[in-house]
């Protein structure tokens, strides 16, 4: 603490006293010259910014629902292409016609033990005015959900998670023809309904819990942020662990005369029925079911037992949707590079809403906008980027990444050839600075983070982050050892994925969050109005977003050699091996422990002999796995990442030539982790070191051919993949030697 208690001291010291330290080191780089250039450009940056432009930004976009194909949202792309003109940047909307089913009609009901129909509305609030203009609001419902007329009994299925399922089949319950209801919370929304289908149910309902975010959580709307009786939370339930986008034209933007796959014929949509409800629409159903009662951690708020079903209750579903295709609309704004313009910074944030959307994604995409504003004001001041800065705001992310993917997809040969960076954003409140995405750039993001200032605190961000994970472990972990806060790993649930998974360019992920709960997520109720309650009230972390991503644009865009620090990507690799190293030891000791209380017999003298439940059964036997070769491909990339930087200190400044030159090189390599065939049964997803999870949903799987694999026991073909990840490792060790090799050249 006292290392933190003096940081924060330093930031406090008047402006002279800071004058007569020892002169800073170069930003790594930069040349001394370059350096303070840059530095000083930064600092004139940050000055531009304004939290009330923020706020009336957010006020703007947020006006009205505004979801993809709305007349309001062809109105907030309009605005934003004439906000980018009057800065100075070269803007317009890129169109991509996308499938965007909405519901024809929706309905849910109870039909035994009594009858009972499900409202499926949102109340308006009377003191909320943005929550009265229902006529232009999609109604609650689960986009790419299958049409379906179906009727079942009903199974509570918790979470309806994979270790969900576990429970029901031990307590022997299926839920083969019969519609399940699960609660959100404890995974991605799309698992509920892909589990369900992949057990057998025809349909799946999904509820807001008052224990997860209502009553049991805090005040409920108007009196508190959370969400009321008929609250509901929309969404997609695309499966975007195999491919984001549109769903009928995987790997291809969605542009005319691209070749579509029949509706029937996409693994994406989901195959059952799935509808959104609120707790309010869901509470009679839940009290009807009868069986045995549920274990405490499955049961919510509610004030009632909640049991597993499977009996006398019974549910009909009638889901119809209109199957048409809707336009996405992105607002892709560009800055040309004055050195260096075939070098591209992507910068993006999406702007559709389920509904209005003012914290989801309205409260980052207006900080974007403060951001871009900034820069053009820079421009005119006498500012020009090295590198060539695209500014974006993709539609469509709701759905499933529609924007930023057709985007992404239909400039895929540019991007791969120009693009060296990707920057994303997406809702931005209240609280510490959330950072993840290529290990390379961490360095860059803890060094940026130190110089940009907590709004309310007056600190650091990084000075505020390091206290939280001192402090609370539910803030990001245990503190960090050095002076490093370690970023996380990027899997799904924002637009970065096609740029990282798919294409293989580096990519950072900010945004600022974890002071403020509510329970407005994807509801009619994230307004405005709410903002102005409950979140960011002056969008002071609107400001806060654009200076932090605005600093790290300028720093990547004006340095003379790309500031990638690729120490910390081996050391994080190796972290990835380990785990699965102690995965797989933990997995022999759970199997051999299984094995001996089965042929003890306890399991079965340890039962309660009055219930019928599933005894365990043996666990698949674990091999010995070989990581010598993995783990020899990291040590090479450590001594690779080590060499390349002690090459890069020792070359002293370079002509533009060969700085130009090894700029290209290191904006390449994060491509050497892409595989062509993809992972297992996802080809779409071709890098070896991120994904999101088959069933983690936008939860990232590290090293996920290899990790998958060992967790479902699929030993073959955890070896294989541990070959391909091996390669793809040993490809990047020799690539950054010859970089380096490039720095020490006379």
């Amino acid at each position: 603490m006292r290392q933190l208690a003096a940081a924060i001291l330093l930031l406090s010291l008047p402006f002279e006293g800071l004058a007569q330290q020892p002169a800073a080191k170069p930003l790594p780089g930069y040349t001394s010259t370059s350096s303070a250039t840059e530095l000083d450009w930064e600092k004139r940056f940050r000055e531009i910014p304004e939290a009330k432009r923020a706020h009336e930004n957010m006020k703007v976009l947020a006006a009205h629902p505004h979801h993809v194909g709305s007349e309001a949202q062809r109105k907030n792309a309009e605005w934003m292409v004439k906000q980018y003109k009057s800065w100075g940047w070269d803007a317009k909307i890129e169109q991509f016609d996308v499938l965007y089913p909405t519901p024809k009609s929706q309905l849910v009901e109870m039909i035994a033990p009594t009858k009972f129909v499900m409202k499926l509305t949102e109340t308006p609030l009377a003191e909320d005015p943005y929550t009265h203009e229902t006529t232009t609001q999609l109604p609650g419902f689960n986009i790419y959900s299958a049409d379906g007329d179906v009727t079942g009994p009903l199974v509570y299925a918790n979470y309806g998670m994979r270790d969900d399922y576990e429970e029901l089949e031990r307590q022997g319950i299926s839920v083969k023809g019969a519609i399940v209801i699960t609660r959100y919370g404890g995974g991605w929304r799309g698992l509920k309904p892909k589990l369900a289908y992949e057990h057998g149910a025809v349909g799946c309902i999904i509820y807001s819990d008052p224990a997860d975010d209502g009553y049991g959580q805090n005040d409920v709307l108007p009196k508190g942020p959370m969400r009321p009786s008929m609250g509901v939370q929309r969404g997609s339930v695309a499966d975007t662990s195999l491919y984001s986008g549109d769903p009928l034209t995987p790997g291809e933007g969605s542009v005319k005369g691209t070749k579509r796959l029949k509706i029937e014929e996409s693994k994406a949509i989901m195959k059952i029925p799935v509808l959104p409800v609120s707790y309010g629409d869901a509470e009679p159903l839940l009290k009807s079911l009868d069986g045995p009662a549920v274990p405490s951690t499955w049961r919510g708020a509610l004030p009632f037992t909640y049991h597993f079903g499977a009996g006398k209750t019974k549910v009909h579903m009638n889901l119809k949707f209109n199957w048409e295709t809707k336009p996405v609309l992105d607002v892709v704004a560009t800055m040309k590079g004055s050195t260096e313009p075939d070098q591209w910074i992507v910068r993006g944030n999406h702007y559709d809403g389920w509904v209005n959307g003012a914290d989801d994604p309205i409260s980052g995409q207006s900080g974007l906008l403060e951001e871009a504003r900034a820069l053009g004001e820079l421009h005119k001041k006498g500012w020009n980027p090295k590198r060539t800065l695209i500014y974006t705001a993709w539609d469509g992310e709701e759905p499933g990444l529609l924007g930023s993917t057709e985007w992404a997809e239909t400039h895929a040969a540019d991007l791969d050839k120009h693009a060296i960076l990707y920057v994303n954003s997406d809702e931005s409140n209240r609280g510490f600075l959330n950072a993840a995405g290529s290990y390379q750039t961490e360095q860059l993001v803890n060094d940026i983070a130190r110089q940009i200032t907590d709004p309310e605190t007056k600190v650091s961000v990084w000075d505020r982050q390091f206290a939280a994970r001192a402090t609370r472990a539910g803030r990001g972990g245990a503190a960090p050892s050095g002076d490093i806060i370690p970023i996380g790993a990027v899997g799904s649930g924002s637009d970065f994925q096609a740029f990282v998974d798919h294409l293989g360019i580096t990519t950072v992920s900010l945004g600022f969050g974890g002071e403020d709960r509510s329970g407005t997520y994807h509801s009619a109720y994230d307004t405005p109005w709410f903002i102005e309650h409950f979140g960011d009230k002056e969008s002071l972390y609107g400001k806060a977003i654009a200076d932090m991503a605005g600093t790290l644009v300028m720093r990547v865009a004006d340095a003379d050699v790309l500031p990638y620090d690729f120490r910390n990507l081996a050391s994080t690799v190796k972290g990835y091996s380990s785990e699965i190293q102690a995965l797989v030891k933990q997995m022999q000791r759970a199997a051999s422990e299984r094995k001996k209380n089965i042929d003890a017999g306890y399991y079965k003298l340890a039962a309660d002999p009055t219930k019928t439940v599933k005894l365990p059964e043996a666990l698949t036997p674990v091999p010995e796995m070989d990581f010598t070769a993995l783990d020899a491909a990291i040590a090479q990339l450590a001594k690779a990442a080590a060499e390349l930087k002690a090459a890069e200190d020792a070359a002293g400044p370079l002509d533009a030539a060969r700085a130009a030159s090894i700029n290209t090189k290191l904006s390449l390599a994060e491509r050497k982790f892409l595989n062509p065939a993809g992972l297992p049964r996802r080809p779409w997803m071709e890098h070896v070191l991120y994904a999101p999870g088959v069933y983690t949903g936008y939860g990232v799987k590290t090293l996920p051919g290899i990790r998958e694999a060992v967790e479902d026991s699929n030993f073959q073909e955890a070896t294989q993949q541990m070959v391909i990840v091996t390669n793809a490792i040993k490809a990047e060790a020799e690539y950054l030697q010859q970089i380096a090799q490039e720095f020490a050249a006379k």
